[in-house]
């Protein structure tokens, strides 16, 4: 039995990977700051060093937790955002580095923020990092995972998108707006968002602690259906045989980004509502001020290169489709 240590486990990422690592027949070992309340808990402060041999003793690590970006940023959101991230995950790192056992791959969540404001290019894997504070907080973290795939532990940095969900995130804070017929572009609604359904999310994740170079790995056995988090329905499998390692920067969004026009127009015609109501780019800026421009107005228009080409399917991987599934 696979056992995995994953911190973050409740949030909105975390809460639909849980369920799916342990259908697959997974031990899943949860990092929490409380007092554990279960056998499955161990406590940390990520804000501390972390001692080796509490993460000794697993086949792989998932490191998700992180301060919420959303939101205006004053200087202590943006330290918080910034520690949250870059000091627990070198923390965390160092601490697998130094493990008497240390787990085969180590996944630590980074974001589609490391490419910075990019306009209409596409970007993958391959692309240099952008400007701004979420493209430098991403590049710190990323950097701060070294300890780790110095040791020798298959190191993978999640670039996640926009992630599409009834149970948070952006969508969730959408809906009200837009059933009431109050929801629109933003901006000039030209910039790329660059997104993916939950359940391929979760499913790409496994797919990538499958993507192991033996097939020795506890990873690759137990092929049984996968069930969505949010609809109960079978995902698709991944068939054939185990991929090649997956490692460094992959980029975990659906592969047809649509600009935030598209968005809108595909979310309000799912809700059978009109998006007449934009939202001018000065009037983001006042209400959320520097997180308008690197949150709301920023245009990134990312390829999953890696997933693609590793065989990975897309169960969602156009918007229209997700839309409809999760509404």
């Amino acid at each position: 039995m696979p056992r995995i240590l994953i911190s973050g486990a409740s949030g909105l990422v975390g809460s639909a990977l849980v369920p799916l690592l342990e259908s697959r027949g997974c031990e899943v070992m949860r990092l929490v700051r409380h007092a554990p309340w279960t056998d499955y808990e161990r406590q940390w402060n990520p804000m501390q060093d972390v001692p080796p041999n509490l993460a000794s003793g697993f086949d792989a690590v998932v490191h998700l937790s992180g301060e919420s970006v959303a939101g205006r940023w004053t200087s202590g959101k943006k330290r918080r955002i910034r520690d949250s991230r870059v000091v627990s995950t070198r923390n965390l790192s160092q601490a697998l580095a130094s493990a008497e056992k240390k787990p085969a791959v180590f996944l630590c969540a980074s974001a589609i923020g490391y490419y910075g404001n990019r306009g209409e290019e596409i970007l993958t894997e391959d692309s240099p990092s952008g400007s701004g504070f979420l493209a430098e907080v991403s590049r710190e973290w990323e950097t701060s995972t070294m300890p780790a795939s110095d040791a020798g532990i298959r190191t993978v940095n999640l670039r996640i998108g926009i992630v599409l969900s009834r149970n948070g995130g952006a969508l969730k804070q959408m809906l009200l707006p837009f059933r009431l017929g109050l929801g629109g572009r933003i901006g000039n609604g030209l910039q790329w968002w660059s997104w993916i359904h939950i359940d391929d999310l979760i499913s790409a994740i496994w797919h990538i602690l499958q993507s192991t170079a033996t097939h020795d790995t506890p990873f690759v056995e137990g092929r049984a259906p996968v069930r969505s988090a949010s609809s109960g329905q079978a995902l698709s499998e991944v068939e054939g045989s185990s991929p090649g390692p997956l490692s460094g920067p992959v980029n975990m969004t659906a592969p047809n980004a649509v600009t935030n026009a598209e968005f809108t127009r595909d979310l309000a015609s799912q809700l059978h509502r009109p998006a007449i109501l934009p939202i001018p780019a000065f009037a983001a800026r006042l209400a959320f001020g520097e997180f308008a421009d690197e949150g709301l107005l920023v245009s990134a228009r990312v390829q999953p290169k890696k997933l693609l080409a590793s065989g990975f399917t897309f169960q969602f991987p156009n918007l229209g489709e997700a839309l409809k599934a999760l509404l």
